[in-house]
């Protein structure tokens, strides 16, 4: 059996980056509504974070941005005329359907899909299920893209299997990784997937929350452990904790992050905890492997503190020395309670033992942390070689971004310059260049 390392797919924050506000139930986006962005600066940002994970030896890639505006939206409601003609009049008449189409979103790409390494399938490919993302207006379209990006860099059916979307209705909200985290001994073995819903649609006795949407739903989580040939007695389905979900827990990795043999995770993440924890450890036990759960108790850290923060919408890291380092965004710094914690922890002795901070305030403040900015993706050696290798990020890739993003990003964007035709072309531009960048001719159909 050849090696494996866990790759993280960054999403490369988009020249359209704006704050518009359209996530309810993502505290941050809906705080920082219609405040000027700064695209460059997101993109940088990111850009820096894919670096130093990949100088300490991580294994690190990208995913594009994609195409915006989306004009098929646009023309699909009664917009027509020219893309400056139908800009103009969307603005004017429905100036927040312009900025969905005009979001930056698809950066966060632990939405892009649900994925489930080769150790764990019944076919032994590693398998990708596209999210449809089916609660907001402005996901909804990103899974044309994300397919056509997903197949174009693991486009080797001799190891690769790229499902589309789940249908794209109530009953199967499916907004990928964010909900899905696989536990394992090492990542070249077989593992357990855990499936975390927030609402069961089959079910109108089942708990749900009753002031935010849940947007992962059992039938969909059940769903794609069929598409991608799971064991039974090594996938798990667990509950969110509805209450939580109200207090801005819109996907379960705001509330809970694993890792190999670890489960960092707060008190209130789950509607069972300890029901939850039976379950995993049962199913770890399996494959002869043992669960480490770190709990983070709401008397430490209240779960308004946890969101604010995004402490758990951080990276846990296998380190080569065989101990874990968390990847937090720096506003886990500024939070008293959740930087006492962190002290605590990282002095504990226990798995994690190493705190790695980064600025990323440009995509926090829409709503995203270091681990919506990434899919996680466990190939074996033979995998990662027949994966389109112009994604891997390089010394030399960084620099050619970088002076990218120097060319053709703006560094200041307010809801106003949406209205601007030119800024469609600059991104149009901007893209079919990053296209041939990285390799992927024909990537984008504008």
């Amino acid at each position: 059996m050849s090696k494996a390392s866990e790759f993280n797919f960054d999403g490369l924050v988009g020249p359209s980056h704006n704050y518009a506000g359209l996530s309810f139930g993502n505290v941050a986006s809906f705080s920082n509504v219609k405040s000027a962005s700064n695209p460059k600066e997101a993109a940088l940002q990111g850009l820096a974070k894919m670096r130093a994970l990949a100088a300490r030896g991580f294994a690190q890639a990208m995913l594009p941005p994609h195409a915006r505006p989306n004009f098929r939206l646009l023309r699909s409601i009664g917009f027509t005329g020219s893309d400056a003609e139908v800009i103009a009049r969307a603005y004017r008449e429905a100036p927040v359907i312009l900025a969905s189409a005009y979001s930056a979103s698809p950066m966060w790409t632990a939405n892009a899909a649900t994925v489930s390494p080769s150790a764990d399938t019944a076919d032994g490919r590693a398998h990708f299920t596209v999210a449809n993302l089916n609660n907001k207006l402005h996901r909804s379209y990103e899974q044309a893209q994300t397919a056509r990006t997903l197949r174009a860099i693991f486009g080797d059916k001799r190891h690769f299997a790229v499902h589309d979307a789940l249908p794209s209705t109530p009953a199967f909200g499916d907004e990928g990784a964010a909900n899905h985290t696989r536990l394992c001994a090492s990542h070249d073995s077989p593992g357990v997937e855990m499936f975390v819903y927030g609402r069961v649609e089959f079910d109108p006795d089942a708990p749900a929350p009753r002031h935010y949407p849940a947007r992962q739903t059992l039938e969909a989580s059940q769903a794609v452990a069929r598409l991608h040939g799971l064991a039974g007695e090594r996938t798990v389905f667990v509950q969110q904790a509805p209450d939580t979900i109200d207090q801005g827990v819109f996907h379960n990795d705001v509330i809970a992050v694993g890792n190999a043999d670890v489960l960092f995770y707060h008190q209130r993440a789950f509607l069972d905890e300890q029901g939850t924890l039976h379950r995993l450890q049962r199913a770890m036990e399996v494959l002869g492997a043992e669960l480490h759960a770190v709990r983070v108790d709401a008397a430490d850290v209240p779960v308004a503190d946890a969101v604010s923060s995004y402490l758990f919408n951080s990276q846990l890291l296998s380190k080569a020395d065989g101990r874990m380092a968390l990847v937090v965004p720096q506003e886990c710094q500024e939070n008293p309670a959740v930087a006492r914690y962190l002290q605590r922890l990282a002095a504990s002795g226990g798995p994690i033992d190493e705190l790695i901070s980064f600025d990323l305030r440009q995509s926090m403040r829409n709503g995203g942390g270091p681990a919506c900015l990434r899919l996680r993706v466990a190939l074996r050696d033979q995998e990662a070689a027949a994966m389109h290798q112009g994604v891997v990020m390089t010394e030399a890739l960084h620099a050619r971004l970088a002076a990218w993003v120097g060319r053709h990003y703006r560094d200041r964007l307010s809801p106003a310059d949406l209205a601007d035709p030119a800024l469609a072309v600059e991104v149009q531009t901007a893209l079919e260049e990053l296209a041939g960048i990285l390799g992927l001719p024909g990537l984008y159909e504008f």
